[in-house]
């Protein structure tokens, strides 16, 4: 039973530090654009790379 005492405050703490993580997360707009990194993941605009110049000789 001596470990509770250091248990329960240990998950009390860690629990407020992820709700405090979250809280942040939250106001620095994390969650502002949940559709924009999908898109950006499989869209295909990227520039095909141009041919290698050629070796002199």
């Amino acid at each position: 039973m001596e470990v509770m005492v250091i248990l329960v405050p240990l998950a009390l703490v860690l629990g407020l530090l992820g709700l405090a993580a979250f809280l942040w997360s939250l106001k620095s707009g994390q969650y502002e654009d949940l559709d924009g990194a999908a898109w950006r993941a499989i869209s295909d605009d990227d520039q095909p790379m141009p041919p290698p110049a050629p070796k002199r000789g």
